[in-house]
C-alpha cells in the first residue's frame, strides 16, 4: 500500500493535470463528497485519500473520453 504521502503527491498531479488540460472540471473537484469526512470518522485515512484520488482520475478519464478534440 502507498503511503499518505504518495497518496497526496499523486493527488497534486492529478488536480494540476486536471487545472492545465481541463479547467472546467476544477468546480467539480471541490463537490466531490469522497473530500468530506465521514461524520463517524472524521480522520482522514490513507484509505479515504486513495479513494480520493482514484475519484479524481476517474473524473479525468471520464470526462477526456467525452470531450470535443479541437
Amino acid at each position: 500500500m502507498k503511503t499518505a504521502n504518495e497518496i497526496n503527491n499523486s493527488i497534486l498531479a492529478t488536480t494540476t493535470q486536471i487545472q492545465a488540460l481541463s479547467p472546467e472540471l476544477s468546480k467539480y473537484i471541490i463537490e466531490m463528497p469522497v473530500t468530506a469526512p465521514d461524520e463517524g470518522r472524521p480522520e482522514i485515512t490513507p484509505d479515504k485519500l486513495q479513494e480520493y484520488d482514484e475519484s479524481l482520475k476517474l473524473l479525468l478519464l471520464k470526462y477526456s473520453k467525452n470531450k470535443p478534440v479541437r
